[in-house]
């Protein structure tokens, strides 16, 4: 695994998006669990780069990271994964295929990179990862199985119906 401060800071975004996390005590040990062993100071310091705060969750203080691509007052913890994704995919899905354990989608020219990223950060179940060029992505799912619920679940949110 690479270790790097990127690394460490996706990995800390990532966290937090997923887990209410209320201590740097917590986020160490949840960190140390995917290989990354920080100390206070530095975690402490890659939290004010993330511009992580802590906001009032279930009556609980949390760490937050602003989401990306926002103004700054959507926050990740809080975040509709899917609403993101849905908006990028009703405004920018032409088609979608599926070939094995793979879903090809079709964007208009400039698209791609835009629905591939809301797709990376809505981590929807069954997708390993996406590879986006100008106007077409490939989606990466986990099975030859899971490749056409992929593409029916973009398709259902490209629709408005999901």
């Amino acid at each position: 695994m690479i270790t790097t401060r990127t690394s460490r800071h996706q990995a800390i975004a990532d966290v937090l998006a997923r887990e209410d996390v209320g201590s740097q005590t917590r986020l160490s040990q949840l960190l140390a669990d995917r290989g990354f062993t920080v100390t206070q100071a530095t975690l402490s310091r890659d939290l004010d780069e993330l511009g992580a705060v802590k906001i009032r969750k279930d009556g609980q203080l949390v760490y937050a990271v602003p989401a990306e691509g926002g103004d700054g007052t959507g926050f990740a913890s809080l975040a509709d994964p899917d609403g993101r994704l849905r908006k990028a995919c009703v405004d920018l899905l032409v088609s979608a295929e599926h070939a094995e354990n793979l879903v090809v989608l079709k964007t208009p020219p400039g698209g791609a990179n835009l629905l591939a990223s809301a797709i990376d950060h809505a981590r929807p179940q069954h997708i390993l990862g996406t590879i986006a060029g100008d106007d077409t992505i490939m989606v990466i799912t986990a099975s030859r199985k899971a490749a056409p619920l992929v593409r029916d679940h973009l398709i259902r949110l490209a629709q408005g119906q999901a």
